[in-house]
């Protein structure tokens, strides 16, 4: 796998988020083989037109030594953090309405050493506005590592390496205990919810009703092809949405808690809360919107065109305005050739398949 490969296949996840309705996104890459760097996300960003909040991901606790990663996938703390250290001082912006902001992150507690996770703390301290995230809590393995490795709880290991913090955000998070929970609210740190890789990978369901009563704050994820082959905003908020009724409780999340998860959830997760998320005075110039009118998804159901946007799968918007540059109109994206990158897309993933053998080659 090479740069460019890392390039399209961002480029083409990132084009795919934009018709579904996202404007902001981040990224969490932590694999760097040959010649890829984060510098590849950020320009498929750049010439996409998302607004864009990437993470310098590392690895560097591998298998021989207890961790997930293979061997060779792993890196040491001094080197990454060090290309960390190149990367925001060459992209991230910290004024208003920026349109690129980074943050650092450790990929898990199982595949980095407790010290990367501390001394990434330590780096992000020196600039403002940067970011910590890694995935947390995903699921029962990830507690029984954590008290067998760490002896202690993820909420007490991320006090113990100077992560409890309203700078850090989490992936996952299906299994915080209530104590954990009171903790991510008092700290300020935030929760990306990502339920479709949760179902996939059946890790459980993320108790989003109590993080929200316990007034912790949510935002919402759609991972990577790892663990969910679409990139559909819209979808994994009507996702959310039905997830919490299935327990029986049809209070258990509505419409609207749903789309401000997506939208002013993801905002202050990010460190974007005042900036994006809403369309107010003050705002970026940041909103989609998709065509009512003769559509099927949308017939009978005008009388409440929010429930209809979640509950209708209406598909692709029809316009999307991001930093106040039209990215899509009339349903057509018009800073990129989709049907190109689709084919760039398809020709540098069989290549790669076939390398790697199987029958899927």
């Amino acid at each position: 796998m090479t740069g460019e490969d890392v390039y399209v296949s961002a480029k083409l996840a990132m084009v795919e988020l934009l018709l579904s309705g996202c404007t902001t996104s981040s990224d969490h890459l932590y694999i760097y083989p040959n010649d890829v760097t984060l510098d590849d996300t950020i320009r498929a960003a750049r010439e996409v037109g998302l607004r864009f909040h990437p993470t310098r991901g590392i690895m560097t606790l591998g298998k021989s030594q207890g961790g997930l990663p293979p061997d060779d996938c792993v890196e040491t703390t001094e080197v990454a953090l060090e290309d960390a250290r190149r990367l925001i001082r060459q992209y991230h912006d910290p004024s208003c309405h920026a349109m690129l902001r980074l943050g650092v992150a450790p990929c898990s507690p199982f595949s980095v050493t407790e010290d990367c996770m501390a001394a990434a703390a330590k780096l992000v301290a020196e600039f403002p506005g940067v970011r910590l995230h890694t995935h947390l809590a995903e699921n029962q393995e990830d507690i029984d590592y954590s008290l067998k490795v760490y002896g202690c709880r993820p909420g007490e290991y991320i006090k113990r390496v100077g992560w409890n913090r309203e700078v850090s955000w989490y992936a996952h998070c299906v299994m915080l205990s209530a104590e954990e929970r009171v903790q991510f609210r008092d700290a300020g740190m935030a929760v990306a919810h990502c339920p479709s890789s949760n179902l996939r990978l059946a890790s459980g369901i993320c108790p989003v009703r109590r993080l929200l009563d316990d007034g912790v704050t949510v935002a919402l994820g759609v991972d990577g092809t790892a663990s969910n082959d679409t990139g559909n905003l819209l979808q994994e908020m009507r996702l959310a949405l039905l997830l919490q009724r299935a327990s029986g409780n049809v209070e258990g999340l509505r419409v609207r808690e749903a789309l401000q998860i997506a939208t002013q959830g993801g905002a202050k997760a990010l460190g974007w809360e005042g900036e994006v998320g809403v369309i107010a005075p003050g705002y970026a110039a940041d909103f989609v919107g998709w065509k009512t009118s003769d559509s099927v998804a949308f017939a009978g159901g005008l009388h409440q065109p929010l429930s209809s946007l979640l509950l209708c799968a209406p598909g692709n918007v029809t316009t999307s305005v991001i930093n106040g540059e039209v990215i899509v109109r009339d349903g057509c994206l018009l800073t990129v050739d989709v049907k190109a990158l689709v084919r760039d897309h398809n020709e540098r993933s069989a290549r790669i398949c076939a390398a790697l053998g199987g029958p899927e080659a």
